[in-house]
């Protein structure tokens, strides 16, 4: 099980969020996560950011976070108003660079939390179906990065919330084909340099957790380590909250897109359309 952790807000050093507060992804989620199935991500790590340039930065490593020593120095310097980050897990794909999360394209960044159930079985059918000038850029073996082009190919950049569904729904049509009923499962995030979307879905109803934050003013009184400069407009999107959440995160509900941009919050049903739909 993987984790990822994405910010939208005035601009900040990256390591004041990803690295200094006591429950850190880069550091302490990444070492010691309180779920059961995976408490630790080791299998690399990597983190997009959006700053001045057309296209968003980007930094990957097969080494475990909290033990990556150029990270603590590039997130030292780099300030972004937008950032997306994830640690991972792996169940299948090797641990290679090319694997690990975000993965980019354009001016958009893609973050994945779960699995297509039975890939093996429909793996040509999905990544045949993917746009041929796409086809080239997808450089790794996951479910997860496949899944990103597939939505590319479905209208990504012109048609968000509608390529993310249409992907989903092929995806569960070609394994049904192949006899499995629940093949998907997932949170993922999704961002345009403006706009934060993140799905929360699985054929069988028990996707993984997903949360974004109340405002920044209740999350300063539980955590006084949050950088001084953050404004009322500032929300997290997380796959897991770490620490004290309590009543300071508030849960997606299953089945559900949410979309953050400039500090509003919008939550919408998610359902996959089904190819020829």
């Amino acid at each position: 099980m993987c984790r990822w952790f994405a910010y939208s807000g005035d601009s900040v050093l990256l390591e004041e969020l990803v690295i200094k507060p006591k429950n850190s992804l880069f550091i302490d989620q990444s070492m010691s996560s309180k779920s059961a199935e995976t408490p630790t991500n080791a299998d690399g790590f990597g983190i997009g950011w959006y700053d001045k340039r057309p296209t968003p930065g980007l930094y990957r490593s097969i080494r475990p976070a909290w033990n990556d020593f150029n990270i603590r120095d590039l997130a030292a310097h780099i300030e972004s108003p937008l950032f997306l980050a994830h640690v991972r897990a792996t169940s299948m794909a090797t641990v290679q660079e090319t694997n690990c999360h975000p993965f980019r394209h354009k001016n958009w960044l893609y973050v994945h939390n779960g699995e297509i159930f039975g890939v093996e079985a429909i793996h040509q059918d999905l990544t045949g179906a993917v746009a041929k000038e796409l086809y080239t850029e997808i450089l790794g073996t996951t479910d997860s990065e496949v899944m990103f082009y597939l939505a590319l190919t479905f209208g990504l950049e012109s048609e968000p919330l509608r390529a993310l569904a249409r992907m989903a729904g092929f995806v569960e049509e070609k394994a049904r084909s192949k006899g499995i009923e629940e093949s998907l499962w997932m949170t993922l995030g999704v961002s345009d340099g403006n706009n934060i979307y993140a799905v929360r879905y699985a054929s069988d109803g028990n996707a993984p957790t997903l949360y974004y934050s109340r405002d920044i003013e209740s999350f300063r009184r539980d955590h006084p380590d949050l950088p001084g400069g953050l404004s009322p407009s500032s929300r997290f999107v997380v796959s897991e909250p770490g620490g004290k959440y309590g009543d300071l995160w508030i849960e997606v509900p299953q089945s559900s897109c949410l979309r953050v941009c400039h500090g509003k919050v919008e939550i919408i049903p998610f359902k996959p359309i089904a190819p020829g739909s």
